[in-house]
């Protein structure tokens, strides 16, 4: 498939994308294996909201991952699988071997009763596994759910449920560094209070020492042999049949589950891989991401797949068994594209050269970064250091809802500004408003991002409630996609992303609610109320700083122990916060709502500015807060 080649090219296919997307997108989708083409490129309504594309096509993307390269690059490897320790031995997972494999894991899932439709959630660590499952689940029509393997058992079974999944696929334990994670044991506690799920299929990663409860558990090994080599029958997929479904936080204590559909994430994940990272065929490519979060689906499985490149999945974490490990692997594989979050960079940029130096990152061509906009210090050590300052850093904005790309610079051919994620691919019409919701024309300008056109990548609804997906996206601004980021477009008209405008943090690249860390924290029996919010953190870009009012108690540094110890339990230590403040009281209107601005100014370390506060219901809350402040 083509790429844009030129600065010059870009600006023309922009144009085009703007001018005529039907014939545009046609153009691109084109290039790919369909059973039946579209009666229609585009419909879409943003009221409803209602986006169909490709309608009345048919496909399976699992074809154009894999079938379609067998001809040419069977024996090209598709996956390359670094384990966490890297004494342990690596795999090397060729095309040919890769088809091989989903088509007998997808057997393995029709055995087990798995149909078109229904619903596979995936509790799974990195290994070649998880990704054959996924795989496999849209190989059958299956919807898949992977949900992230550092959440809690409760975390786990609310997202069960509410996919009403049938099948749950996970494995005895996970390892990440010296951590030994119970997979199966939390499985096992979430699941307690699952009802729709009907087996359990359990990868043995380690040892295998986990409880299997009878005719609901068993072994992925031993239904694998029960499949005796035979592939499943491909199925046919309308353009707008659900492919997965993946959770993400709001506004609100409930996750939402982002359902995106086949075709349109298909040609997108595809296109935007390949011209944003302007990847060529003999690329060694490597994403860091866990594909529990979009970044994984999107630019580790099927982005890179659909582009017949190679694709490494790392089990292990940057710093373990020393902060080298990254450029460790680099060197090791010859990695010439290189995506990662500007955490990791931020917490490597904290650790000696020396651990840079000892490796050969000459092979080296394209840096990204992902998850959350990258500071301007941490992109110059990136750039220096790593880049050995002849890599361009593509710095991506995009959301778990857009499904792939928006706004980044192509590499090597988009001028480049330290923090910037620069301009719109094509097809991608960004657009900055004001409070009332009017468009802010010209450049040099600031305000809120939402986007005015549809993409092929959007979400569709959020499962089980279309009214949620309406109200948090396409109510705020009439016509519009409300990404709730802030965001500068400078003279140039290039795009720097300021963060989250509403209630949500951006906690190391993962997109956690304050509601859901508040309600975590109200469970405990001890807990009046609480009120969550983000603070610039040295490291995660953001940390989460709780006030709590709290009944009597005996012992404040037991208090919060047991605090933490209460998220780690309804969501994960992904929530855990890094700080918290006891008070007698939160900053209230004499409506009752709290006023968050005031507590993200105390959590800042300003509180030379807190604005009139003789409003509230009970103003000397403010003093008490300011004084007790957690420097």
């Amino acid at each position: 498939m083509k790429k844009i080649n030129s600065y010059e090219e870009y600006l023309s296919n922009y144009e085009k994308s703007i001018e005529d997307p039907t014939v545009f997108w046609s153009d691109i989708a084109k290039t790919f294996h369909w059973h039946k083409q579209w009666d229609n490129v585009l419909e879409w309504n943003f009221d409803e909201p209602s986006i169909n594309w490709f309608k009345g096509a048919k496909l399976n993307i699992t074809e154009n991952c894999l079938d379609r390269h067998l001809d040419s690059n069977a024996d090209k490897t598709a996956i390359i699988w670094e384990p966490n320790d890297p004494k342990e031995s690596a795999q090397h997972i060729s095309y040919e071997e890769l088809h091989q494999r989903v088509g007998i894991a997808a057997q393995m899932l029709k055995n087990n009763g798995v149909n078109k439709g229904d619903r596979v959630c995936l509790y799974m660590p990195m290994i070649p596994e998880l990704a054959i499952a996924v795989l496999a689940c849209a190989r059958i029509g299956a919807i898949h759910s992977v949900i992230f393997a550092g959440f809690s058992a409760k975390a786990l079974s609310d997202r069960v449920n509410d996919a009403t999944a049938k099948v749950l696929l996970t494995a005895d334990y996970g390892v990440r560094a010296t951590k030994k994670i119970p997979l199966k044991e939390i499985a096992d506690n979430a699941l307690e209070s699952c009802a729709t799920i009907e087996k359990v299929i359990v990868f043995k990663r380690l040892d295998g020492s986990v409880n299997m409860k009878a005719d609901r558990d068993f072994w992925w090994e031993d239904e694998i042999l029960k499949v005796n080599g035979v592939s499943a029958k491909v199925e046919s997929m309308d353009a707008e049949d659900e492919l997965f479904i993946l959770y993400t936080s709001g506004s609100t204590g409930q996750p939402k589950g982002v359902v995106h559909s086949t075709a349109g994430y298909m040609v997108y994940a595809e296109y935007s891989f390949r011209n944003v990272f302007q990847y060529n065929d003999k690329d060694i490519y490597w994403c860091t991401a866990d594909i529990g979060w979009i970044t994984g689906h999107s630019y580790i499985i099927y982005g890179p797949l659909l582009a017949g490149a190679t694709t490494l999945m790392f089990e292990g974490v940057p710093t373990w068994p020393n902060p080298g490990r990254f450029w460790e692997v680099v060197d090791k594989y010859q990695v010439s594209l290189f995506y990662t979050a500007p955490t990791a960079i931020r917490a490597l940029q904290a650790c000696d050269l020396s651990f840079v130096d000892k490796h050969n990152l000459s092979s080296l061509r394209v840096l990204g970064s992902v998850g959350e906009p990258i500071n301007e210090e941490a992109w110059k050590w990136y750039h220096i250091n790593i880049g050995k300052g002849n890599c361009p850093i593509v710095d991506t904005w995009w959301q778990t809802e857009t499904g792939g790309i928006m706004i980044a610079p192509l590499a090597g051919i988009t001028p480049l500004k330290p923090a910037f994620a620069t301009l719109p691919l094509p097809g991608i019409q960004p657009c900055l408003v004001d409070a009332d919701g009017n468009e802010i024309e010209g450049n040099d300008v600031e305000g809120n991002l939402c986007v005015k056109f549809p993409w092929p990548s959007m979400l569709r609804t959020t499962w089980g409630d279309h009214d949620r997906c309406k109200l948090t996206y396409f109510s705020t601004y009439k016509d519009k996609y409300f990404t709730g980021d802030g965001c500068k477009r400078d003279e140039d008209g290039f795009y720097r992303i300021t963060g989250r405008v509403d209630d949500v943090m951006n906690i190391s690249g993962h997109r956690i609610g304050t509601a859901e860390v508040e309600c975590a924290i109200n469970t405990h029996e001890t807990v009046v109320e609480s009120a969550v919010v983000g603070y610039p953190h040295d490291i995660k870009g953001q940390g989460i700083y709780a006030y709590v009012i709290c009944t009597v108690f005996d012992d404040e540094s037991l208090m919060k122990k047991e605090i933490i110890q209460q998220i780690i339990k309804e969501i994960g230590p992904i929530a855990k916060p890094d700080k918290i403040q006891i008070v007698s009281g939160l900053p209230k209107t004499r409506s009752g709502k709290i006023m968050r601005r005031i507590l993200r100014k105390v959590a800042e370390g300003d509180t030379s500015n807190l604005g009139d506060t003789s409003t509230l219901l009970d103003p000397s809350v403010v003093e008490e807060i300011k004084i007790g402040a957690i420097k």
